[in-house]
């Protein structure tokens, strides 16, 4: 997935969510993981080390981007403090090219013809 022929593959499952996640709205990775699980209604839960790998390699396929820093009134300081030692709490964003990767991933036919979708 790090160069352009990669994005002609499907992606994982925790990836595609992540995009869905972001799909909406700027998120750093706690309220990443909150929204995929809401989103799939609790059928999907990302654990830190999935999600922050999966952050990881989006990043480096340019299919996301991270923003600068912000605070978040949202997390309290006990959840601020686990989430500092899990990973980075920067939000990111969905780039262009991660959005047409998105559409392509959402369309049935690629869903269809995709084992394990």
């Amino acid at each position: 997935m790090g160069s352009s022929e990669g994005l002609d593959d499907p992606l994982p499952s925790a990836a595609f969510h992540i995009l869905l996640a972001l799909a909406g709205e700027d998120c750093h990775g706690y309220a990443i993981m909150r929204q995929v699980e809401q989103q799939t209604d609790g059928r999907v839960r990302l654990g830190p080390g999935t999600m922050y790998g999966s952050i990881k390699t989006l990043l480096e396929a340019q299919l996301i981007v991270e923003l600068a820093d912000r605070p978040d009134a949202e997390l309290g300081t006990e959840r601020r403090r686990q989430t500092r030692a899990i990973g980075s709490r920067k939000p990111c964003r969905l780039a262009p090219c991660g959005q047409g990767q998105t559409d392509l991933e959402r369309s049935p036919c690629l869903r269809r013809s995709t084992p394990g979708y």
